[in-house]
C-alpha cells in the first residue's frame, strides 16, 4: 500500500505502524529484487547497520521505499532463500516439484552466481537512515518508552530520574531516537532471523523424525519379514539334513546291494566255468558214445545182412529140393 493512499493522510510516516504497510511485488519486482541483492552483496558486510542500509538503498532504487520496511525486504529475501533451498535439497524421503514454484528457476539463478552484475551497482546514503524518506521499522516511541522505563526499573540506587515523551522534552527525546531505533532495530532483526533459523531448525528436526519414524517402520517390516526368511532357512536345513540322511542311508544300502550283486556275479562267473567244463566233457562223451553206436550199428548191420543171406540161401535149397521132389 502506497502511503499517499493511507487513510492517515495528516499523519508522519513514524506516527505509523509497519503493520499498517502490506505490499506484494510483481513479478518484475521481484525479479530486480533478486538481482539487485546479488549484485550488491558487498554492501551487506555484516557490520552494524550495513543490512539495514543496503535494503534501503536496494528499496529506493525500487522506489519501494513507501511500500515496505528494510525488515520486510530482508525477511522476504531470507523466506524466499529458505524455500529454494528446501526445493533444491529436500530431506531423504520427500518428494519436492520445484518447477510449481516460478521463483525457482530465478532464485537458482542466483545461488549459482549467474545473476551477478545484471543489475546496477548501488551505494548506502548514510543521510537516508535518519531521514523520513522510509517507513518505520517499529513504532519508535513506544520502542524507546519500553527502553526507558526498563532501565529506570533495573536502578537500585541513585537519584529518580522522570522521563516525559510529551511537551517540551520532546525535542531531547528525538535527539537521541535515531541511534536507539536503529540498535533496536538491529536487535529486533537479529531476534527475528534467530526465531526464522529456529523455525527451519525445527521443521527440519520435524521432518528428520518423520523420515527416522518411517524407517524404523521400514527396519521392523524388514526384520520382520528377515525372520520370516530366517525361519524359512532353518526349515530349509532340517529337510536338507533329512534329505542328506536319507541318501546316506541308500547309498549304504547301495553298496551293499552293490557287492551283493559283484558276489553273485563271482559265482556266475563259477557256474559258467563249471558248466563249460561239464558242457566239454559231455561233448568228449558225446563223442565217444556216438562212435560207440556207431560201431554197434555197423556191426548189428553186418549181421543182419549175413543172416538174411544164411534165410534166402535156406530157402532157396528148400524149394530145390522140393523142385527135385516133384520130378
Amino acid at each position: 500500500m502506497d502511503f499517499r493512499d493511507h487513510a492517515y493522510t495528516n499523519t508522519t510516516y513514524d506516527q505509523l505502524s509497519p503493520s499498517d504497510f502490506t505490499y506484494k511485488m510483481s513479478a518484475k519486482e521481484v525479479d530486480d529484487f533478486v538481482k539487485l541483492r546479488i549484485s550488491n552483496k558487498f554492501l551487506f558486510s555484516g557490520r552494524r547497520n550495513a543490512s539495514m542500509g543496503a535494503w534501503r538503498a536496494i528499496l529506493k532504487h525500487m522506489n519501494l521505499h513507501h511500500k515496505m520496511t528494510h525488515v520486510q525486504a530482508s525477511k522476504k529475501w531470507e523466506n524466499m532463500k529458505k524455500k529454494y533451498k528446501e526445493l533444491k535439497s529436500p530431506p531423504e524421503g520427500f518428494k519436492v516439484f520445484p518447477e510449481n514454484w516460478p521463483n525457482f528457476q530465478l532464485m537458482d539463478d542466483a545461488m549459482m552466481g549467474r545473476l551477478e552484475g545484471n543489475a546496477p551497482i548501488l551505494t548506502v546514503n548514510t543521510s537516508d537512515r535518519y531521514n523520513g524518506d522510509f517507513l518505520p521499522t517499529k513504532p519508535k516511541r513506544k520502542k524507546l518508552s519500553m527502553m526507558i522505563n526498563s532501565t529506570v526499573s533495573s536502578l537500585t540506587s541513585g537519584p529518580e530520574i522522570e522521563v516525559s515523551l510529551n511537551g517540551d522534552e520532546d525535542g531531547e527525546v528525538e535527539e537521541a531516537e535515531p541511534e536507539e531505533s536503529q540498535e533496536l532495530d538491529r536487535i529486533m532483526q537479529e531476534v527475528d532471523n534467530e526465531r526464522d533459523m529456529m523455525d527451519s531448525e525445527r521443521l527440519v528436526m520435524e521432518r528428520e523424525k518423520q523420515v527416522m519414524v518411517r524407517e524404523r517402520m521400514v527396519l521392523q517390516r524388514e526384520r520382520t519379514v528377515l525372520d520370516r526368511e530366517i525361519a524359512a532357512v532353518d526349515r530349509d536345513r532340517a529337510s536338507l539334513e533329512r534329505e542328506r540322511a536319507t541318501i546316506e542311508r541308500e547309498k549304504a544300502v547301495l553298496e551293499r546291494e552293490r557287492s551283493m550283486v559283484e558276489r553273485d556275479r563271482d559265482e556266475v562267473r563259477r557256474d559258467r566255468m563249471c558248466l563249460e567244463r561239464e558242457k566239454a566233457r559231455l561233448e568228449r562223451l558225446f563223442a565217444t558214445k556216438e562212435r560207440t553206436v556207431t560201431e554197434e550199428v555197423t556191426e548189428d548191420r553186418s549181421k543182419t545182412k549175413d543172416s538174411d543171406d544164411t534165410e534166402r540161401r535156406e530157402r532157396f535149397l528148400d524149394l530145390f529140393e522140393k523142385l527135385i521132389e516133384n520130378f
